[in-house]
């Protein structure tokens, strides 16, 4: 029950962090008042907080069931997603560097997945 769990956590994290990333497009960010209003009551970012405050709620569950040695490591294919998301839906060029330490963020969360 745990893995389906990390995995719906995991989607959740990257499609809030895409959802800021495209709330924040175009943006220029001030310590303004009305910066920080526009910035809160954005839609995308509002949006982006609820999937990570339901994503927190999951997460403390997975927390209260299994390793932290475990679940922690295994939540960085958080990163390996994100780098697909940013590639086919935010249109961003990924040098050959990242793709290598994507490939040890798998191999990693591979072994640490073994029983």
């Amino acid at each position: 029950m745990i893995y389906p769990l990390l995995i719906l956590n995991i989607l959740l994290l990257v499609c809030g962090q895409t959802l800021w990333k495209i709330g924040l497009k175009n943006k220029t960010l001030a310590f303004t008042f009305d910066s920080i209003m526009n910035l809160i009551f954005n839609p995308y970012i509002l949006c982006g907080v609820l999937l990570y405050g339901v994503a927190t709620l999951i997460w403390l569950y997975i927390l209260s069931k299994s390793d932290l040695s475990l679940v922690y490591p295994l939540q960085s294919l958080c990163y390996v997603l994100a780098l697909f998301v940013s590639i086919f839906i935010l249109n961003e060029s990924v040098p050959t560097n990242r793709w290598i330490g994507v490939g040890f963020i798998i191999l990693g969360s591979f072994f640490i997945g073994i029983k």
